[in-house]
């Protein structure tokens, strides 16, 4: 199989990438969705983080205020380290386990936010990167989640920066412009990058 590190910052673009990959045949694990996954009502995910930062990130039904604990990790690093700490080999073990039940000759897209800030470029056969200009994220931040722009920005310069990405990325997949540009340039990162990839990759194999 051909594994995909699939990464970009918030408001770039990453999930209508993730989205059309899917649909052109890749078997997409959402880094985030497992993030969600393994904290819900009854996990040990979700009894070590309210053991590590106490009911206040509760709900009144006992699932898991995503609100309360972000504002609590969100400005103090070592709070953020310590949620890490616990949610990160949690999402690896799952991860694993999906890309293993792929079936063979898969092209596999892990769809993960923070590959470049968790140095993860290496786990991966190709290291895809969606980029957009500062200003259109936090236009499309403050348009697509309501955020303030002082909000958006604090979001945005949280996470590594492009030079950063730049230096682990394989392919650029630029989204400053429309919807349809970003669509036609996954279609040519599918055909002229991932398949031919992958086939050789199981001629490899079959080697």
């Amino acid at each position: 199989m051909l594994t995909v590190g699939l990464t970009g910052g918030i408001g770039a673009g990453k999930s209508t990438v993730s989205a059309e990959l899917a649909r052109r045949g890749a078997v997409v694990i959402d880094a985030d969705a497992i993030s969600r996954a393994v904290v819900e009502p009854g996990t040990p995910g979700l009894a070590a983080v309210t053991e590590a930062f106490g009911p206040d990130i509760l709900q009144a039904d006992g699932s898991l205020d995503r609100p309360a604990l972000a504002r609590v990790v969100f400005s103090d690093p070592a709070a953020r380290a310590r949620l890490n700490a616990i949610v990160h080999p949690l999402v690896g073990v799952e991860s694993s386990r999906r890309q293993a039940a792929a079936p063979p000759g898969a092209i596999v897209v892990h769809d993960v936010p923070l590959i470049v800030e968790n140095g993860l470029a290496d786990r991966y056969d190709l290291v895809v990167v969606v980029g957009a200009d500062e200003d259109v994220r936090v236009e499309r931040l403050m348009r697509n989640r309501g955020m303030e722009r002082e909000e958006a920005l604090a979001r945005i310069r949280a996470q590594a920066d492009d030079d950063a990405r730049r230096a682990v990325a394989d392919v650029w997949l630029d989204n400053s412009g429309t919807t349809a540009d970003l669509l036609d340039a996954v279609g040519r990162l599918w055909e002229e990058h991932l398949v031919p990839l992958a086939r050789a990759a199981g001629d490899h194999a079959g080697g």
